[in-house]
C-alpha cells in the first residue's frame, strides 16, 4: 500500500464511515472492500445506488492519485445490473485504463460475495501539477 493512500484515508471520513478497507494499491490501481450496513438502504429497501459509486469512487481517488500527483474527479458514470442487499461484502478494483501528464482514466468493477458484478463504473481523472 503506498503511503499516499494511507494519508489520504487517514483524513477520509466518508470512506471510514463506508467502513472501507484497502486490500491493495499501487500506482494506478486499488482493490477496496466494504461490508454494507441497514442505514444505506433507500425507499425500496436495497442499498442507495450512491454506496456503491462512493466505494468505487474511493478506489478512483486512490489508485489515481497513488502516482504522487494530486487528481480530481473530472468525469465518473455507473451502471448497476445488480442490486445491492444489506450484509453483502462489495469489492471494488480499480485498473488504469491511459494515463496522459493531465488525464487518467480507469475502469473499476464493483462486485459482491458472490462474485455478480454490482457496480460497472468508469471514471476519469484530471491530475493537477501539485505534488503529494
Amino acid at each position: 500500500m503506498t503511503a499516499i493512500v494511507n494519508k489520504m484515508m487517514e483524513t477520509d471520513a466518508f470512506s471510514q464511515w463506508l467502513g472501507i478497507k484497502i486490500l491493495a494499491s499501487d500506482k494506478g490501481s486499488c482493490k477496496l472492500q466494504m461490508q454494507v450496513r441497514p442505514e444505506m438502504c433507500n425507499g425500496f429497501g436495497i442499498i442507495h445506488g450512491g454506496i456503491t459509486f462512493s466505494l468505487a469512487d474511493s478506489a478512483l481517488a486512490f489508485a489515481s492519485n497513488a502516482h504522487g500527483r494530486l487528481s480530481v474527479a473530472l468525469e465518473c458514470s455507473i451502471s448497476f445490473p445488480n442490486a445491492v442487499n444489506v450484509g453483502d461484502v462489495l469489492t471494488a478494483e480499480a485498473t488504469e485504463v491511459s494515463l496522459t501528464n493531465k488525464i487518467g482514466i480507469y475502469n473499476i468493477p464493483v462486485t459482491n460475495q458472490k462474485g455478480d458484478i454490482v457496480g460497472v463504473f468508469k471514471g476519469s481523472v484530471y491530475r493537477t501539477s501539485k505534488e503529494w
